[in-house]
């Protein structure tokens, strides 16, 4: 059961082959199975069933909604009613959610069934899922190397097949650099497609969920289940979703691909520039027509994010105080040493480092100069993006400059872990969908293509990969031992 995709299972669903709750059951057993993976902070068995049963039940008796019964799992860093949501967090580790997010609750009227809640960075802050309270998630591929981050755990379950598909979160590229390393399909939509009421601000100008799957039609089905208008989000735009399933097949004959050479320059490890130049060819025997463009504010990418993102965070995390909810230090003196002590205890070293830069960022005298300034520069990068799509319609490139590598490699140096985010950062500052698929493997390591869209146009690129997916097996690959 657990080698097919969403539309195959719902299709067994539907011809009585199995149940939802046989079918979940499976997925439980291989949840403990595979527990060294450390992909779950929580596993919601007896939750998990009990929907699985009530899913039995809408299906007996037709019209169920397509994903009625399908076994999911969550990024928990969405508020789950009655479930713990840590947020990979020391700070949370207690907080039961007293509500659903908007995401969670579109599942739930999906019929989806939720197994639990999947291991991330603390807050969302990191690029190996190693800044975790939980600890790091392993690499199904290879488990001394870090799945990604931060949406790490999400990654890692549906590349073991724990999981026929997951949420996850992009703030910098938490979706499609551990859809990348993991080898699976991860797609960061439009910011405002999904809304993010419910879900735990890091920065909340870049934060954007998305569906993470096996391929890209699955994809589809999760992000028409996600996206839509949410008055609750004052962020979330107010425009039509599309039948996302409905262009899967349009041909790709003619479409103008756009190759920035900031993204293939020599800085890219030259075996996934390789890598990424076949799967290119393979689109222009589809009838793709390839152009290289120019992008040049793209170099000031990270620099401007860690200021914009670090500030945010800075004002987001202030409501973490050990009064309301989350962490509160024992005896605390006085109101001083409760907030220093709560938090100090709480938070772990890399949301430490960004809230301190932030304030900083923020502060008197340095806000201009800072802030503002990255907000200038972050305008510069979204006008290139909209030059670059005057001529093409899609933008191709690396999603990492490397493959996974090994866990404890790069922890110990925050500027080199920043700069696995080099490829994916931009399109998050431009407010822009992108993915990331499967097109093949370096050293036996997963390498990802990122495939980036115009506004709201996730509908072409979901076709765009699913073409790709239809001519290739990248994407059907199982880690050894895995299957």
């Amino acid at each position: 059961m657990h080698t097919k995709t969403i539309t195959e299972l719902a299709k067994s669903l539907r011809a009585k082959e199995f149940s939802s709750v046989e079918l979940t059951h499976a997925y439980l057993d291989r949840i403990k199975q595979y527990s060294e993976l450390n992909s779950f902070i929580t596993v919601t068995e007896e939750q998990a069933l009990t929907a699985a049963n009530a899913a039995d039940k809408a299906l007996s008796l037709g019209n169920a909604p397509l994903l009625t019964g399908i076994p999911i799992a969550q990024k928990d860093i969405f508020c789950t009613y009655g479930v713990k949501t840590s947020c990979g967090s020391k700070m949370l580790d207690n907080f039961i959610a007293p509500y659903n997010a908007t995401v969670v609750e579109k599942f739930n009227q999906a019929g989806a069934v939720m197994l639990g809640k999947l291991n991330m960075d603390e807050f969302a802050m990191g690029s190996s899922n190693e800044t975790s309270f939980y600890g790091a998630v392993q690499n199904p591929w290879d488990i001394n190397t870090v799945a990604g981050g931060s949406s790490g755990g999400s990654a890692a379950a549906v590349a073991a097949r724990l999981a026929v598909a997951v949420t996850g979160t992009d703030t910098g590229g938490s979706i499609r650099q551990p859809a990348a390393l993991c080898g699976i399909t991860g797609l960061k939509p439009t910011y405002g497609r999904v809304s993010r009421y419910g879900m735990i601000a890091y920065a909340s100008s870049l934060d954007q969920g998305g569906p993470m799957a096996r391929n890209a039609e699955d994809a589809a089905l999760l992000l028409q289940a996600m996206a839509g208008f949410d008055p609750k989000d004052s962020t979330s735009v107010d425009a039509p979703v599309p039948d996302y399933q409905e262009s899967l097949t349009n041909s790709l004959a003619g479409l103008k691909i756009g190759l920035p050479k900031q993204f293939f320059s020599a800085d890219l490890n030259p075996e996934i520039a390789k890598t990424l130049q076949a799967a290119i060819a393979e689109y222009q025997r589809l009838g793709a027509e390839v152009k290289e463009i120019s992008m040049p504010m793209l170099e000031y990418a990270i620099p401007a994010y860690y200021v914009i993102a670090s500030a945010e965070c800075s004002a987001n995390l202030s409501r973490y105080d050990g009064v309301r909810f989350g962490y509160r230090c024992d005896n605390p003196q006085d109101l001083t040493d409760l907030y220093t002590r709560s938090r100090g205890e709480a938070f772990g070293a890399e949301v430490k480092r960004r809230i301190l830069m932030g304030t900083y960022a923020l502060s008197a005298g340095y806000y201009d100069a800072y802030y503002l300034k990255a907000q200038k520069v972050r305008k510069l990068i979204s006008d290139d993006f909209k030059r670059a799509f005057s001529e093409v319609d899609v933008i191709m490139g690396p999603v990492s400059p490397s493959t996974a590598f090994g866990i404890g490699e790069k922890i110990a140096d925050p500027i080199e872990m920043y700069l696995a985010d080099i490829y994916t950062i931009a399109i998050n500052l431009a407010g822009l969908p992108a993915l990331s698929i499967p097109a093949g493997f370096v050293n036996a390591m997963p390498v990802g293509l990122q495939i980036i869209g115009n506004y709201f146009d996730e509908a072409r690129l979901l076709n765009v990969a699913h073409q790709y997916q239809q001519e290739t097996d990248w994407h059907k690959q199982t880690p050894k031992g895995f299957e």
